[in-house]
């Protein structure tokens, strides 16, 4: 049929756009956060580098448990909450000056889709 979208077969954790597009963010987060000032190194961009990597590894554990539709979404909410946990640090550390309110703001973009689609997967997986 013309212009319906083909459903992709999901064999790994791997073929989620949502554990792909948290691993590309968890690059970018690693990086911003080497910029930190050193009294934020053990502090703020700590917390921001373990929020970022929370996200894809609950979702790989949670697709690990997926025979359990219980188990798995409560591994999708964990991600769902570091996901809204970085975008409550990618405010402070924009406030703070640590990082160009350009870059911030692309990140909380970016970290919103991610949320979104986080909820959309614990609301349609059956």
């Amino acid at each position: 049929m013309r212009g319906r979208k083909e459903r992709l077969v999901i064999k790994s954790y791997e073929d989620l756009e949502v554990y792909q597009r948290a691993m590309k963010l968890l690059v970018k987060v690693h990086l911003v956060a080497l910029s930190f000032p050193d009294y934020e190194k053990y502090e703020l961009a700590s917390q921001m580098r373990r929020a970022s990597k929370s996200i894809p590894a609950n979702i790989a554990e949670g697709y690990g448990r997926k025979s359990s539709v219980k188990d798995f979404k409560s591994y999708l909410t964990t991600a769902l909450g570091s996901g809204n946990e970085m975008l409550v640090h990618l405010v402070i550390a924009r406030e703070l000056g640590y990082m160009a309110a350009k870059e911030a703001n692309d990140l909380i973009e970016a970290y919103d889709i991610v949320g979104k689609q986080l909820s959309k997967l614990i609301q349609n997986w059956k």
